[in-house]
């Protein structure tokens, strides 16, 4: 039997509906969609895409921006 290939009506995220390409907020990089690999934030109520080589770069920055009571 043929397994049925439509995309998944919530998105990729669990609930997060991606309309057309993602794009790295810190090197520009495109995506189609938005990779597993890439991580994300929300600054002023704005959701900004990391992808992995910039968040790879620059992990020590984005741990040092986490509440004490996620340690």
């Amino acid at each position: 039997m043929d397994q049925d290939e439509s995309p998944d009506p919530e998105g990729p995220g669990g609930g997060e509906r991606t309309d057309g390409p993602t794009v790295c907020s810190r090197c520009g990089k495109v995506a189609e969609g938005t990779p597993l690999t890439w991580t994300f934030s929300v600054e002023d109520g704005v959701r900004r895409h990391v992808c992995e080589e910039c968040a790879r770069t620059n992990i020590r920055s984005i741990e040092g921006r986490l509440d004490t009571s996620w340690w």
